[in-house]
């Protein structure tokens, strides 16, 4: 333990620096190069740069490179090209809105250096019930995994802060459990994640000076995913991703096919006169997670946001509790 102090200090602290010195040049050239989109959210046209995504992957890439330098494992590496394909299948749906199918097939393929570089273990660990030997099968989760979580970060990018500050609670819950079960070299790798997304809350916040967009989203969850699967913790981490998994859930169950979320007509949310958010009365437009929060009546989008980190923190504690479950190392 303690010969993994330095490497996680310093990655650390490289991970949040990086990401919180590019941001405002990033925001700057966005900016000039009209780069930006409406905050739907907000009284008249307020424009947000967009996308933040170029930041986040240069935090994860100089934080993760560190730990390569320490640790020249496999599943850094794997980690490492698995987030950079997934930033770059987001940056072209920022450019080009493609159809619903693109970014789940394009990620299915971005998981492939996990498999290629052998950075996982075919066992899937259960609470209780111990670990299940499925060679093959296990090759389809880890294609499946990264899919759904670049996905489900991406679905809850709706409001100010959402994304990046789920993030944050998500991946700190995920590097507390696999310390817990004991995979400490992989709790460090893991750590990063959430100091990328913590340096990124800061402008990404209500009110947001910066938009992740598809790019920046797709990176953190893929990220999250590929941790997940080289740590052994898939269980765990699917815990602490609850409310993003009932988010997608709930849009795909509702609208019956994958979409593009920008291909979709009826919005879930309307604004009230005083521009606070309440749930829509159209019958087609889709379920989502907001929809339901707002069910009890219209909201500030800080209370939103609000209750979307509570969810998060509540599946966070429900993760750990899974981790202590496990009982033994993972």
């Amino acid at each position: 333990m303690i010969d993994l102090l330095i490497p996680a200090v310093v990655s650390c602290i490289i991970a949040f620096i990086t990401v919180y010195v590019t941001v405002p040049p990033l925001i700057k050239i966005l900016d000039k190069r009209n780069l930006a989109v409406r905050d739907v959210n907000k009284k008249g046209d307020i424009m947000v740069a967009r996308p933040g995504g170029p930041a986040i992957l240069a935090g994860i890439i100089a934080s993760e490179i560190v730990l390569y330098a320490f640790f020249q494992s496999s599943e850094i590496i794997a980690i490492i090209i698995t987030t950079s394909a997934a930033f770059l299948i987001g940056y072209v749906d920022d450019k080009r809105v493609m159809g619903g199918w693109f970014k789940p097939v394009a990620l299915a393929v971005a998981a492939l250096p996990i498999i290629a570089l052998g950075a996982y273990d075919s066992d899937l660990a259960f609470p209780l019930f111990g670990s299940v030997h499925i060679p093959i099968l296990y090759l389809a989760l880890i294609v499946l995994m990264i899919s759904i979580t670049g996905n489900t970060i991406n679905s809850i990018d709706v409001l100010n802060g959402a994304a990046s500050g789920f993030m944050v609670i998500a991946s700190f819950s995920l590097s507390i459990c696999l310390f817990i079960v004991q995979n400490y070299e992989i709790a460090v790798v893991s750590l990063p994640l959430g100091f990328v997304s913590l340096a990124f809350y800061k402008y990404h916040k209500l009110p947001s000076r910066i938009f992740p967009g598809d790019s920046g989203a797709l990176t953190l969850g893929a990220m999250y995913g590929a941790i997940a699967i080289a740590g052994g913790v898939e269980i765990i981490a699917a815990v602490a991703l609850l409310p993003a998994v009932i988010n997608s859930f709930l849009f795909l169950s509702s609208v019956k096919k994958i979409v593009e979320h920008r291909q979709i007509r009826g919005r879930p949310v309307e604004h009230t006169d005083d521009l606070r958010l309440k749930a829509t009365s159209d019958r087609d437009a889709p379920v989502t997670l907001v929809r339901l929060i707002l069910a009890g009546g219209p909201l500030s989008e800080g209370q939103v946001v609000s209750a979307i980190f509570k969810l998060a923190l509540f599946s966070g504690v429900l993760a750990v509790i899974t981790a202590f479950m496990m009982g033994v190392s993972v």
